[in-house]
């Protein structure tokens, strides 16, 4: 009997914040591979007492999957534990391609990325009417090469609200590029470790985020959120409650 991998979406770093599927398989398995780098620990604490438990933080891939076809070879279950929700950055594309080449049965269970618990932080929708109806997810090239297309100075044309993964480091860098099409005034949002107990959120515009990140030392775990919903003032609401409008559910109020 063949056992199967199961990619888990562990969630920004909360243990509440696990999704109930997700509790039950990390619950179950025999075997578990969490990214050390980023899963907080205590997401691991309803892991079985037998469970043998590794950390991927100095894995390369290809002990990865030899850990994952000898355990499934032998009939069992094999959570490998990402942070946030393993489509975004998650990097199980290239465990997924590996699984599929040895036949190894495999699941996904999605999970809350952390950026919506850095929304969350922020106090934040991410998409106000008028305001912004796109969200642009994207991370500056490092030594992870991105097309030419995505960088950037061109994504920021759009002045959309745009989610920043993977840039703090290199805060001033960002900036100048966003400065290629957002106003210097444009609000920025900066979440550090969002829903663990030492999140840290720092907020500015364009003009002055990148020293006050400097100042507060952050160098990692944390997110870059820039456009205007984050400081709309007045907006619109949304026709969805509107009582003049209707909808396939409500007859809205005819105005007088």
């Amino acid at each position: 009997m063949q056992g199967k991998v199961i990619f888990i979406g562990g969630g920004p770093g909360d243990p509440d914040l696990l999704t109930i599927k997700a509790y039950k398989a990390i619950q179950n398995a025999e075997i578990i591979i969490y990214a050390g780098s980023l899963v907080n620990r205590k997401i691991l604490d309803c892991a079985r007492a037998d469970a043998l438990i590794f950390n991927s933080a100095s894995m390369d891939l290809r002990e990865i999957i030899e850990i994952m076809e000898k355990e499934t070879g032998q009939g069992k279950t094999v959570a490998r534990v990402h942070t946030g929700d393993p489509a975004i950055y998650g990097a199980i594309g290239e465990q997924i391609r590996e699984l599929k080449a040895k036949n190894i049965p495999f699941e996904i269970i999605p999970g809350v990325s952390s950026l919506f618990a850095v929304a969350a932080a922020l106090e934040t929708e991410l998409t106000l009417p008028e305001i912004s109806q796109t969200v642009i997810i994207t991370r500056p090239e490092g030594r992870t090469p991105k097309p030419s297309k995505e960088s950037i100075k061109s994504l920021a044309s759009h002045q959309a609200t745009m989610c920043i993964f993977l840039g703090i480091h290199m805060i001033q860098e960002v900036v100048n590029d966003l400065r290629e099409h957002y106003p210097a005034e444009t609000p920025v949002g900066v979440v550090k470790k969002a829903s663990w107990d030492e999140e840290e959120v720092i907020r500015g515009t364009l003009e002055n985020i990148a020293q006050k990140i400097e100042q507060s030392g952050i160098k990692k775990t944390a997110m870059i959120v820039v456009g205007p919903v984050l400081d709309p003032g007045d907006f619109k609401a949304s026709k969805l409650y509107d009582a003049q409008f209707t909808h396939e559910y409500r007859e809205g109020i005819k105005r007088q």
